[in-house]
């Protein structure tokens, strides 16, 4: 079930970014083609994610340490890029776009993660 949630939260969030960015499209969202194709790409976004971006980061450990972090961007850009490549109907059109997809992609899922959580309960004490 909590996978189901998560895709649900991604495929929201892929829906604002395509909403907001102009270098980035999955079709007409007035059909529901455009949805399905979210659907897909949060899933394809997902399972990249998981199995490939971790092979990415072990790969390029080394200018990762040197550059303190940043190349992780490039690496989020590139998984987004393929993304596209694989998922008829996403369509990004260039890396710059892709970087601010992944960024922008990072924050509203964070948001709506915080949203699924609810108020947090305050801590009780115990003597």
């Amino acid at each position: 079930m909590n996978a189901l949630i998560r895709l649900i939260i991604t495929t929201i969030a892929v829906l604002i970014c395509d909403l907001l960015l102009d270098g980035v499209s999955l079709g007409d969202l007035g059909e529901t083609r455009g949805v399905l194709t979210a659907l897909l790409t949060a899933a394809v976004l997902g399972l990249l994610n998981a199995f490939l971006r971790p092979l990415l980061i072990l790969f390029t450990l080394p200018v990762t340490v040197v550059t303190l972090g940043l190349f992780l961007l490039v690496i989020n850009a590139a998984v987004v890029l393929l993304a596209a490549e694989l998922v008829p109907g996403f369509v990004v059109r260039n890396f710059w776009w892709a970087l601010g997809f992944s960024l922008l992609l990072s924050a509203v899922e964070s948001f709506l993660n915080a949203l699924d959580r609810g108020p947090r309960r305050p801590r009780t004490e115990h003597p």
